[in-house]
């Protein structure tokens, strides 16, 4: 029996004893409660110690977080309406005040969260024209909404540490009238392209027809004075021919008239004693 109680008050020794630490991790932040109070928030990482059923301990995921928005829609600075895709990467800074205003939740905080977000993206874009939130001023506001946005988080108990825009499109409806105006902008320029090109292609074209007719002009004039010049020592040489020795060349021109006339198929009516027969005479 008395082994029994031993055994029994040992037990309770261990479960009261297990009862009386707590763990806190790397990732984690922990709070201590007496009767439902607040005693401690910043417990390093490790062993710690509580009074049971006085004490008790929660503990929040100290990690990054992030909270994606819903697409949303904000008006710029020309009335315009642009649906904005973002993020927010977040973590918790004072868990006592974490736990205070929104019961540790991450749901209720990231909804508070959201709407302070969207507060300062409709104060920023209402500022600016689209052109320059597409271009220029994407940097410009993150670090606007980051230092704008940190003070009002810090009062959730929440550090913000980057808000990203991933996307601003706009709206259909828009859209599909700015890519109207697109359509004829390019078309229009497309016009002015092809009419460009058609009339250098023309000029291209006159161009070249002038310098053909030149060209053959050119060409003609040298090949009649070549006609010429070769006429000319033709005539030369067919007189020096002729006056070495007029009746041997008489003789030879009356030979290839022979061959061109009796080669062909013409029929010739003439006096045998005209000069044409002159050297059949002879033969004779």
């Amino acid at each position: 029996m008395t082994q029994n109680k031993i055994l029994v008050s040992l037990a309770a020794l261990l479960v009261i004893g297990t009862m009386s630490m707590f763990t806190v991790s790397e990732t984690e932040k922990a709070i201590k409660f007496r009767l439902g109070e607040i005693v401690k928030n910043d417990y390093e990482p490790g062993l710690h110690f509580k009074w049971p059923f006085i004490n008790n301990v929660k503990k929040f995921d100290k990690r990054l977080q992030t909270m994606e928005a819903l697409p949303e829609r904000f008006l710029t600075a020309e009335k315009k309406n642009v649906i904005v895709d973002s993020f927010v990467k977040w973590r918790i800074g004072d868990v006592t005040t974490f736990y205070t205003v929104v019961a540790g939740d991450v749901d209720q905080a990231n909804l508070r969260l959201d709407q302070i977000i969207k507060d300062a993206f409709r104060g920023e874009f209402g500022k600016r024209n689209i052109q320059q939130l597409v271009s220029t001023d994407r940097q410009a506001i993150r670090e606007i909404l980051i230092k704008n946005a940190k003070p009002l988080a810090a009062d959730l108990g929440m550090d913000i540490i980057d808000v990203q825009v991933m996307r601003i499109d706009l709206p259909e409806e828009v859209s599909s009238s700015v890519y109207r105006r697109m359509e004829a902008e390019r078309e229009r320029v497309a016009r002015e392209f092809r009419s460009q090109g058609a009339e250098a292609a023309e000029r291209i074209r006159a161009d070249a027809d002038r310098q053909r007719v030149v060209t053959m002009a050119d060409a003609f004039r040298d090949a009649e004075i070549l006609r010429g010049e070769g006429d000319a020592k033709s005539a030369e040489i067919y007189a020096k021919a002729y006056g070495a020795d007029t009746e041997f060349f008489t003789f030879y021109r009356s030979l290839n008239a022979y061959k061109k006339t009796f080669t062909s198929s013409s029929m010739m009516v003439l006096d045998p004693d005209s000069d044409f027969f002159k050297y059949f005479n002879r033969q004779k």
